[in-house]
């Protein structure tokens, strides 16, 4: 054996052992994110699914990690792991087309009356756009809850807005970094323009990690109600972002 072929199987086994202690310190974090996830998604979905999904996000990440890229391991092993986790999911396929449908059919409506109007749409008016009564209209934004959810977490996390905001591993031009960048400009914009409302329910609930019936009790309102909140906030950027886009 010639000494580049020891020194190369050297670096390999080196590698190696560093992966594992990240695998080992990190395993916590995996169960964390499970945790934090579980309660956003639907019953059906099982925390020792979630788990095993993040365990081998984490083994990505041990794999893929560099660290000259400038990006904390946890920063990255995060999105590798709360991606593995919601890959998992979407795989059960769990939310019926239904959901979808009705959600599609909510930002449209959205869309429509601010263009309309020029402001922020008014659950009123949203209700009125759809041929629906406000009773019937909350009942949509609560069949949606679980769906908007966890697609809200997929547009600032994995770009469920057509492949944009990808992953930095996945960026390879300068133009689809620069397409990220004004996606995440977009974003930002999107968010900080909406109802003061529905913005401080984002804030409370993925900032502070309130639950909803938490964010309830800080405003004074029903933890139905706030679901209601939070599923006509993500509809409202999709449909903001949707303009984006067109543009």
């Amino acid at each position: 054996m010639t000494a580049a072929t020891g020194l190369r199987m050297y670096s390999k086994a080196q590698a190696r052992d560093n992966q594992y202690q990240l695998v080992e310190r990190y395993a916590p974090l995996v169960k964390r994110i499970a945790y934090h996830l579980l309660g956003r998604l639907p019953a059906s979905v099982q925390v020792e699914d979630l788990i095993q999904a993040g365990m081998i996000g984490l083994l990505e990440a041990a794999k893929k990690y560099d660290s000259s890229k400038g990006a904390s391991f946890e920063t990255f092993a995060g999105i590798r792991i709360r991606g593995a986790m919601l890959d998992e999911v979407r795989k059960g396929d769990w939310a019926p087309r239904s959901v979808h449908r009705n959600s599609r059919m909510v930002s449209d409506a959205i869309r429509k009356v601010e263009a309309r109007t020029g402001r922020d749409a008014k659950d009123q008016e949203v209700a009125a756009e759809l041929n629906l009564s406000l009773e019937e209209y909350y009942g949509i934004l609560g069949d949606t809850l679980g769906s908007r959810l966890f697609s809200f977490d997929d547009l600032m996390q994995e770009g469920e807005h057509g492949g944009l905001a990808e992953d930095a591993e996945h960026s390879h031009s300068p133009a689809q970094e620069l397409e990220e960048q004004r996606f995440q400009a977009a974003l930002a914009e999107a968010i900080a323009n909406l109802p003061e409302r529905e913005k401080l329910v984002l804030s409370l609930y993925y900032d502070e990690e309130l639950n909803l019936k938490e964010i309830g009790e800080v405003l004074g309102v029903s933890e139905s109600r706030v679901s209601q909140l939070h599923s006509q906030c993500a509809a409202r950027l999709r449909a903001r972002l949707g303009e984006w886009r067109a543009r």
